[in-house]
């Protein structure tokens, strides 16, 4: 049997403001195993995005925890968290994320340099050939479209070859085909290094491409 690589117990989150307090989650529970493909649906507001803010470490709970691999996230400190994410987790974001003032190959080179590797610029230059972008190692992103800034994006998700890999609506910003082909992609390196996979998204097609969908309504799981 797959051990779990994520598990969440009673995860709620609250927020107050000058109207009272806000349940934004309430009593979150459900596992992940090793090596699934994970898509959490829900509509705008509906919590899903800060739910996996939490099960990255990124926001704390009111209430309830998230175990990785066994592992109490929420009983380390910040620096602890940090650093999980740093050996454990590759993120690829609805907004990209690159940096601005870093190449294509910079920018998936920046977290293996972090992490020490001796070997980053040939790891990286490799890792954009196998998305398609050999040609446009030392293009800035603004000179690229969309796409292709996506693609650097799983690049630096999938360099560290992270056991556990979260996406936050990762075709959002980009128009349907070239979507359905980011999509294809990441789902491609995900089989390739056997990645657990997490995603948040409210199209139901790129849902029903993972092995189970959990759905969030008004911060409740039904």
């Amino acid at each position: 049997m797959l051990s779990s690589a994520i598990e969440t117990i009673g995860l709620g989150k609250r927020v107050s403001d000058a109207t009272g307090e806000l349940t934004i989650l309430d009593d979150i529970n459900f596992t992940v195993p090793a090596g699934a493909t994970l898509a959490i649906v829900g509509a705008s507001g509906s919590g899903k995005s800060t739910l996996l803010g939490l099960l990255a470490g990124l926001d704390t709970p009111t209430s309830g925890t998230v175990l990785l691999d066994g592992a109490d996230i929420f009983a380390l400190d910040e620096d602890g968290r940090a650093g999980v994410r740093k050996r454990s987790l590759g993120f690829v974001f609805q907004s990209f994320q690159l940096l601005p003032h870093l190449t294509a190959l910079e920018n998936v080179m920046l977290p293996l340099e972090l992490r020490g590797d001796a070997d980053a610029a040939a790891r990286a230059e490799a890792m954009l050939a196998r998305v398609g972008l050999a040609s446009r190692l030392t293009h800035y992103p603004k000179y690229l479209s969309g796409g292709e800034q996506q693609r650097v994006a799983l690049a630096r998700a999938f360099v560290c070859e992270p056991p556990l890999l979260f996406a936050d609506e990762p075709t959002g910003s980009l128009d349907a085909a070239t979507g359905e082909a980011v999509i294809r992609l990441m789902f491609e390196l995900n089989h390739e290094r056997g990645s657990t996979l997490v995603l948040v998204t409210h199209d139901k097609a790129i849902a029903a491409l993972c092995g189970r969908t959990i759905t969030i309504t008004a911060g409740r799981l039904v």
